[in-house]
């Protein structure tokens, strides 16, 4: 677990504070929720058939946000992408030899 990925956890964790209770159903909470917690445990993804499934998920829940009204297109790409950098990268960075 990096640095970046634990400021990312904080950075959806903070939108759940500000946001949910206004703004998010209650299993709506517990789906973002989960899934940031799949994401920063996951070592890699291709492995955590969890976590790609729970990126899958937050996805599709931002869809329907937007297209009810209910978030700005803006929000919901901050949530998506603060979720996604959670998880471990899709393509692990080469380590120097």
């Amino acid at each position: 677990m990096s640095p970046e990925r634990t400021q990312a956890y904080g950075r959806v964790m903070h939108t759940l504070n500000e946001l949910g209770p206004s703004k998010l159903l209650a299993d709506e909470q517990d789906r973002i929720r989960d899934a940031a917690d799949s994401l920063i445990f996951a070592a890699d993804l291709i492995e955590d058939p969890a976590a790609v499934e729970a990126l899958g998920d937050i996805e599709s829940l931002c869809s329907s946000l937007v297209e009810s009204g209910r978030w700005t297109e803006i929000t919901a790409a901050r949530l998506a992408k603060d979720l996604r950098e959670c998880g471990p990268e899709l393509v692990p960075a080469r380590q120097a030899a």
